[in-house]
């Protein structure tokens, strides 16, 4: 059976994926710990979604029929 080849996500480097790598998707610990770090850093982000800004912003949409909004728990 052939094992698959990728690329290590942060050097690039082609190595064999499979369960006997426990750095995977990684080649070695070294680029897992430089991926760690940058997520650490704040290198990488995830894009923020509609609904998550309105809600943070305080801002609630109100949909009941009755034109009031449910109480919050604190």
């Amino acid at each position: 059976m052939t094992k698959a080849k990728i690329k290590c996500p942060t050097c690039e480097k082609e190595h064999v994926y499979d369960s006997t790598n426990p750095f995977r998707p990684f080649c070695s610990e070294r680029c897992k710990m430089i991926d760690l770090g940058a997520w650490a850093n704040e290198e990488y982000t995830i894009p923020e979604s509609k609904a998550v800004s309105d809600f943070s912003s305080g801002v609630l949409e109100d949909n009941s029929e009755s034109g009031t909004i449910p109480p919050t728990m604190h």
